[in-house]
């Protein structure tokens, strides 16, 4: 499996407050981006996986929703967070 307890333990802990936190906007926001690049990934060896092209769908879908909670929220937040993961907008 490609995403294990310790993986998420991980990616909470470096964008969260702590591994515990896994309501916050941006380590969701982390793991979501993890998630789509992990299915972009699958989905360049398998074209015609229509089902993984339609997670990768929702998946984009919300992490987009938070991203524009988190701009109306605190735009600093959301500048830092894009900034660390590297997203474009």
């Amino acid at each position: 499996m490609y995403l294990t307890q310790e993986k998420k333990d991980e990616i909470f802990s470096t964008y969260g407050k702590d591994k515990n936190d896994t309501g916050s906007a941006e380590g969701q926001i982390a793991l979501f981006t993890y998630r789509i690049n992990h299915l972009t990934g699958h989905l360049k060896n398998n074209r015609k996986d229509f089902n993984t092209e339609r997670s990768l769908v929702k998946l984009v879908g919300k992490r987009r929703a938070l991203l524009d909670y988190l701009t109306k929220k605190d735009i600093n937040r959301y500048r830092a967070i894009v900034k660390e993961l590297g997203l474009r907008k």
